[in-house]
C-alpha cells in the first residue's frame, strides 16, 4: 500500500461499506427466514446493530496501517494509537456480538416456555428462571473478560499486572471482603433458582404481603404486589428469612370462610345451599369442599369453616368473597333467628323466659 495514497482511503472506506453491506443482506436473508424460523427472528431483533458494528471495526482493523497517515515518527505513532483505538472497539463490538447472540438463542427456549400451561407451567417457570440467571451470569463474565482484554491491550498496563502478582494475595483479601455482600446475593440468587425454592410468577407472602415474583436477579427480588406495588428485597432476605410459596408445587389452593352465627342455624341446610351455590360457579374446580362446626364460642355463638378448592390463588381469594357474600344474604333471608345476637342475663331469663325474649344486637 503506497505511503499517503488517496486510493488507501477509497480502499478502507470501500472495505467498511462493503462490510456493512454484506451483514444488511445477511439480515434481510435472515429476515424472511425469521418468519418460519424464529432463531432467525431473534438473530434479526438482537444482533442487527451488534452486527454492523462488529463489520465495520474489523473492516477498518484489517485495511488500516499506521503509515497511511505519513512516514514521519510523529505520524506513525498517531496511526497507531488509532489502530490500539480501534482494537478497543473490536473487543467492545465483538462482546456486544456475542451477548446479544446468547441472548437471542436463549429468548427461543423462552418463547417455548411461556406458552405452557397447566401442569407443565410450574416446570417452564422454574427454567425460565433458571435460563434468565445463567445468562446473567455469562453476560458478566463476558464483560469482565473483555474488559480485561481492553486493559492487557496496553503494554504498561501487562507491566503493572506483572508487578501486582505479588500483592495478589493481600489484594485479593481486600476484594472478597468489599464484595462479601454482592458475592453473597450472588450465589443466593443462584441457591434459588437452582434448589426450585423461588420461581418467576411465583405467588409468595413476604412480610404480610401477596403477590407474584416479578422479576428474579442475582441481586434482587421484585414482588408484584396484590394492589400493584413493587417490594424489592435483596436475593439474600429469601435464603435467611422464612417466606410462603403457594406455588412450589402446584398453584390450586383451598379457599376458607369463617362464619360466626347463632346456635340456632341449620347447618344441614347451610352445607346444602353451599354445595348448590359453588357448582354454579366457574370459580371452583370441582374437587374439594366441606362446611364444619368449628368452635363454640363463649359468648353463644358457633364458628362455622367452608373449604373450597380453586385453581390458583386469584380464584380462591375471589371464591371466598362470593361464597361469603351469597351465605351472608341467604342466612339474613331464610334465617334471620340465626344472626349473631349479644345475651345478657337478666331475672326473667333466670326465671326461665325463652331466648327470643332477650336483648338483641
Amino acid at each position: 500500500m503506497s505511503v499517503q495514497s488517496t486510493s488507501d482511503w477509497l480502499i478502507l472506506a470501500v472495505s467498511v461499506a462493503g462490510a456493512i453491506l454484506l451483514v444488511e443482506l445477511f439480515r434481510r436473508v435472515l429476515s424472511r427466514v425469521g418468519r418460519k424460523w424464529d432463531l432467525a427472528r431473534h438473530l434479526v431483533e438482537r444482533c442487527t446493530w451488534p452486527a454492523f458494528s462488529v463489520a465495520a471495526v474489523m473492516s477498518f482493523n484489517i485495511v488500516f496501517a499506521p503509515r497511511m497517515l505519513g512516514d514521519t515518527m510523529q505520524e506513525r505513532e498517531f496511526g497507531a494509537a488509532i489502530e490500539r483505538v480501534a482494537g478497543l472497539f473490536t473487543i467492545a463490538a465483538l462482546t456486544w456480538l456475542i451477548i446479544q447472540a446468547s441472548y437471542a438463542l436463549t429468548d427461543v427456549a423462552l418463547d417455548r416456555l411461556v406458552r405452557i400451561e397447566g401442569e407443565r407451567n410450574r416446570r417452564a417457570r422454574r427454567i425460565m428462571t433458571q435460563i434468565g440467571l445463567v445468562r446473567r451470569v455469562a453476560t458478566a463474565t463476558v464483560i469482565v473478560v473483555a474488559f480485561g482484554a481492553m486493559l492487557f491491550s496496553f503494554p504498561q498496563v501487562r507491566a503493572l499486572g506483572a508487578g501486582l502478582l505479588a500483592s495478589a494475595g493481600i489484594a485479593g483479601a481486600v476484594v472478597g471482603i468489599a464484595a462479601q455482600p454482592t458475592l453473597g446475593n450472588m450465589l443466593a440468587g443462584l441457591q434459588l433458582a437452582f434448589s426450585d425454592a423461588l420461581r418467576l410468577d411465583d405467588v409468595v407472602v413476604v412480610q404480610d404481603e401477596w403477590g407474584r415474583i416479578e422479576e428474579l436477579t442475582l441481586t434482587y427480588v421484585v414482588v408484584r404486589l396484590w394492589d400493584e406495588r413493587r417490594l424489592v428485597l435483596p436475593v439474600s432476605y429469601f435464603t435467611q428469612n422464612p417466606f410462603e410459596n403457594w406455588t412450589r408445587h402446584g398453584s390450586r389452593v383451598i379457599a376458607v370462610v369463617h362464619l360466626r352465627v347463632d346456635w340456632s342455624v341449620p347447618v344441614d341446610k347451610l352445607r346444602e345451599e353451599l354445595y348448590r351455590f359453588i357448582q354454579g360457579n366457574p370459580l371452583w374446580d370441582q374437587k374439594d369442599w366441606t362446611l364444619q362446626v368449628t368452635d363454640v364460642l363463649p359468648n353463644g355463638l358457633v364458628e362455622l369453616r367452608g373449604l373450597m378448592s380453586a385453581a390458583d390463588s386469584p380464584s380462591a381469594w375471589d371464591l371466598k368473597c362470593d361464597v361469603r357474600e351469597h351465605l351472608v344474604t341467604y342466612i339474613r333471608e331464610n334465617y334471620p333467628d340465626a344472626l349473631p345476637r349479644f345475651r345478657v342475663e337478666t331475672p326473667e331469663t333466670r326465671a326461665g323466659v325463652p331466648w327470643p325474649d332477650a336483648e338483641r344486637g
